[in-house]
């Protein structure tokens, strides 16, 4: 079976997310040098694991 290499969390509010991220799992945010709005997420120090990244949500269709 393969084994997944990479995650993505999409967040209303980035700041608030990547706070929340670093301070209950340690984890370590880079911004992608881009127009787009995108952290790179690197889980582990120095461990085997699985990193991912962090967009803005879109917004899709009506709410409420």
């Amino acid at each position: 079976m393969p084994r997944v290499i990479h995650f993505d969390i999409p967040a209303d509010n980035p700041a608030r997310a990547v706070d929340f991220y670093k301070k209950v799992f340690d984890w370590k945010f880079d911004k992608w040098p881009s127009p787009t709005d995108y952290w790179l997420i690197t889980t582990g120090k120095g461990e085997p694991g699985i990193d991912g990244g962090m967009l803005k949500r879109a917004s899709h269709g009506r709410h409420g």
